[in-house]
Formats: C-alpha cells, sequence, structure tokens
C-alpha cells in the first residue's frame, strides 16, 4: 500500500510505541487520526503535529468506540488502516508468597487488562472494518501483540490478552482476505518505552537484556519501521511479525 494520503487510524497514539508510529505515518504523507484516553496528550500531540486529529476514547468501552468511530467516518470515511496499538503492561504472578501467606493474582487486574489490551482489539476493528467492508476499500489491520503471547512468567493477564491478538490476527485474516483487507501483527520484544520501565525493575530489565542477542532494548522507532512494512508489504497477512532483536530464538 502506498501511504501518501492514505488515512490511518492509530489506537494509543499519544506516547511510547504509538507516538512513534504516528510520525512515522505522517512522514510518510499519510492522514493520521488518533484514539487515545489521554486528553491532555492529545491536545500536546495536535500542538506538535497540527495535521493530526485525536479522538478522546476509553477503548475498553464498547459505546464509547462505536461512538467515536462512527464519528471518524462521519468526517473522513472509511479508514485505510487501523492500528490497534492501545494497552496497559502489568506483571503480577499467579499466585505470590508472602508473609501473610499466599496472595492470588488480582481478579479486578485481570480484566482490567483484557478489556484493556484484547476486547479494545475486538472492539475497534469491529467499528472500524464494517465500514471498510461496506465502501469495498481494501484496508489493513495491524494489531500490536508482544513476544508474551508465547507465554511470558508472571504476566498471566497480559500473555492470555497478546495470545488472543494472536489468534484474532489469524482468524480475521482468514475471514477478510477475500474482501481485499489484510490483517497482521506485529509482536515487539522489550523496548524502551515509559510503559515497560514502568512494569519492569530496573534488575529485570537487566536480566533480559542480557537474553537479547543484540544486548539491547529495542527502539520505538525500529517497532514502527515493522508496522509501516507490514502495511506497505501487499502480499503480508495473517502472521505474526516478531521485532525483538532475537530475544524468541
Amino acid at each position: 500500500m502506498e501511504l501518501r494520503n492514505k488515512k490511518v487510524i492509530v489506537t494509543g497514539g499519544v506516547s511510547g510505541l504509538g507516538r512513534s508510529m504516528v510520525e512515522l505515518f505522517l512522514s510518510k504523507g499519510a492522514a493520521v487520526t488518533v484514539f487515545d484516553l489521554n486528553a491532555q496528550g492529545l491536545d500536546q500531540l495536535a500542538q506538535t503535529h497540527p495535521t493530526v486529529v485525536g479522538f478522546q476514547c476509553d477503548l475498553s468501552d464498547y459505546d464509547q468506540v462505536a461512538a467515536t468511530t462512527a464519528r471518524f467516518h462521519e468526517r473522513f470515511g472509511a479508514a485505510d488502516v487501523l492500528v490497534n496499538n492501545a494497552g496497559i503492561i502489568y506483571s503480577a504472578p499467579l499466585v505470590c508468597l508472602s508473609p501473610a501467606g499466599i496472595v492470588r493474582h488480582d481478579v479486578a487486574m485481570w480484566r482490567k487488562v483484557l478489556d484493556a489490551d484484547l476486547s479494545s482489539v475486538f472492539y475497534t476493528t469491529l467499528c472500524v472494518i464494517e465500514k471498510m467492508i461496506a465502501t469495498r476499500t481494501r484496508g489493513v489491520v495491524v494489531n500490536i501483540s508482544s513476544v508474551s503471547a508465547a507465554g511470558n512468567v508472571g504476566q498471566s493477564a497480559y500473555s492470555a490478552a497478546k495470545a488472543g491478538v494472536n489468534a484474532l490476527t489469524a482468524t480475521w485474516a482468514k475471514e477478510l482476505g477475500m474482501m481485499g483487507i489484510r490483517v497482521a501483527a506485529v509482536a515487539p520484544g522489550y523496548s524502551e518505552t515509559g510503559s515497560t520501565k514502568s512494569a519492569l525493575s530496573e534488575p529485570v530489565l537487566k536480566e533480559i537484556v542480557k537474553r537479547v542477542p543484540l544486548r539491547r532494548l529495542g527502539k520505538p522507532e525500529e517497532i514502527a519501521q515493522a508496522v509501516v512494512a507490514v502495511v506497505e508489504n501487499d502480499f503480508f497477512t495473517g502472521k505474526v511479525f516478531e521485532v525483538d532483536g532475537g530475544l524468541v530464538v
């Protein structure tokens, strides 16, 4: 896909990996819209990049997603590209041994992570794809997964959500390919983002870096490059593109 003048939606595009994706799509001449819960961040993004359109939206709330997508469609018509990037990182073991005894994984956080990282992908794709199909737009959906989808110690909820994202990617690629719509995923390894550093302690990150053949964390712009490469390659669909410095080999 040639990205110039294409309409791109990036969820969670205010900061971190999403921000790098927004900036790279802009450099390619795309018209970028961001769905994000952070209203202040959207305002700041608009100041830095005046052409970016922002919609405040809780992606884990279906009614908000449906209403926000309807506003987008009313203003711009069908999107050409959707990047499902919004989500949260949460780390906790299934059970934890403490001086007070065994502590169970927080059930409320289990639900929150699944809503933010998996249900949001389902809701947004559902609403955006409908218009693509109705207008016969040969679009692309890129879901941001994680190498944690293979199962990561201390990340029951996050790993389960990302495994679900991978399953949805394969399912939708099979369902939508005959309509000219491609669906793929990009699975970053550990990256230099605020969310990664807030979720993992410095000693843990140092141990992770030792296991990465390239001996460093990924850069946000490198993940963004992978996303754009997936969008631009018209024969890439149904697969998970792992960008992890060789961590999973």
